[in-house]
């Protein structure tokens, strides 16, 4: 029985022409899809190794210590009332949930090629779900920091405390997880064409972590190299960085000029970062 011509489709899918298309009713409806990409992510970055979950919290303590030892034992940085390895712990794990959003959602199209080539789903599914995924290891680093803090507060002693303003650290991991997203979803639509960029990701943010304050102060760049602060002044992860490190361990400086144009910075990147997604999903797998 051959349905009328008056019956409507549940679904149309039809090339998209449209150079701005933010369909977030569309990424709602699979949300069940999204949810199972999560699940993936987290059971297969570990499986089949040694120690497992465990990398979690291995790397995070290895480069704090590393930190400590090279910039607060031999270069003499100091971190005032926080303890180095506490305050450099602070600044590593939030850069490390960025680095994972950047990293995880920079190879979007060359890691998914086989399945974005058979499957229809928006595709700005794979990139939301390395985000929120990466939202575990995150906080079983930040786990690990709250256990230091309570050992450097009741066993040491010592004079820390979290700043009055920790109720806005959820929104700079907000800020945090928009900007690696942003970021990485321009540079993934750049990999498709210029493949020898990947080989470029892991140097370039080894080399944004030194110019985002993940190891000293703000204010310590401004005092020391006056000349080139402006580097670390204009880039908008150092402000997310010290204030929440600011939140977690009432030291440094909350600059609220400093987050409004880091939000403002996020907001254009994740912008022109759907944009480009976008318009890239839609002839990538010819170049790829």
């Amino acid at each position: 029985m051959n349905p009328s011509k008056d019956t409507p489709w549940l679904y149309t899918i039809s090339a998209k022409r449209k150079l701005i298309d933010f369909n977030f009713k569309e990424i709602w409806r699979y949300r069940d899809l999204l949810m199972l990409f999560v699940k993936r992510d987290v059971v297969t970055v570990y499986k089949q190794t040694i120690l497992g979950p465990l990398w979690y919290l291995i790397q995070p303590l290895f480069t704090a210590l590393t930190f400590t030892i090279i910039f607060n034992k031999v270069a003499n940085i100091e971190t005032g009332t926080v303890p180095p390895f506490l305050f450099n712990l602070a600044g590593i794990s939030i850069w490390n949930y960025f680095k994972s959003c950047l990293t995880s959602t920079s190879t979007t199209f060359n890691k998914n090629a086989g399945m974005f080539s058979k499957v229809y789903f928006p595709r700005l599914i794979s990139p939301l779900s390395s985000v929120i995924s990466n939202l575990m290891r995150f906080g079983i680093q930040l786990l690990i920091f709250l256990v230091f803090f309570a050992y450097y507060y009741f066993v040491k002693e010592s004079q820390i405390s979290f700043s009055t303003t920790i109720w806005i650290f959820p929104l700079l991991v907000l800020l945090m997880a928009l900007l690696g997203l942003g970021l990485g979803m321009i540079i993934s639509a750049m990999v498709t064409k210029y493949r020898d960029l990947k080989f470029l990701i892991n140097f370039g943010t080894q080399l944004l972590m030194y110019l985002s304050a993940v190891m000293y102060p703000l204010a310590l760049m401004r005092e020391k190299l006056p000349r080139f602060a402006w580097l670390v002044e204009y880039n908008p992860l150092a402000y997310i960085i010290e204030a929440a490190r600011y939140t977690l361990t009432n030291q440094g400086t909350l600059s609220t000029n400093g987050l409004l144009m880091t939000a403002g910075v996020t907001l254009v990147v994740l912008f022109f970062g759907i944009i480009i997604f976008n318009k890239t999903e839609k002839t990538f797998i010819d170049t790829i």
